[in-house]
């Protein structure tokens, strides 16, 4: 019983630490791509600092169920991936919400950048 619960446990912290290398790679990727024109890319690139964040939480999460005993490995496994999610949720959430008022206000001045002289589209 002891052994399927120390397996269980070693395939766990694998995966968590996996998924932490997959989830720092992405996010350092995004960072050394040069600033993008477009606002989705733009939301990635703004996200890419909470998923190494997020990694970090993981890489913790599988460092704890390596090292920890039993019981204790699976509650703090599981606090370290609802936190990695979590904090990826709150960040994509937050590069959303400041997308949404970046162009909420640039459709605000008609697109002409308050420029109604200069503009071919007709300023409100």
């Amino acid at each position: 019983m002891v052994a399927r619960i120390l397996d269980r446990m070693l395939i766990a912290a694998v995966l968590c630490l996996s998924a932490a290398a997959a989830v720092a790679a992405a996010g350092l990727w995004l960072l050394a791509r040069p600033r993008p024109n477009d606002p989705v890319a733009g939301v990635l690139r703004t996200v890419a600092p909470t998923q190494l964040a997020a990694a970090v939480m993981l890489a913790a999460g599988g460092i704890a169920a390596l090292a920890a005993p039993g019981g204790s490995a699976v509650l703090l496994l599981v606090v370290c991936v609802v936190g990695a999610v979590g904090t990826i949720a709150a960040g994509c959430y937050q590069a959303a919400k400041a997308v949404a008022r970046t162009e909420a206000a640039s459709s605000a001045t008609g697109g002409c950048g308050n420029a109604c002289a200069s503009c071919t589209l007709s300023c409100n």
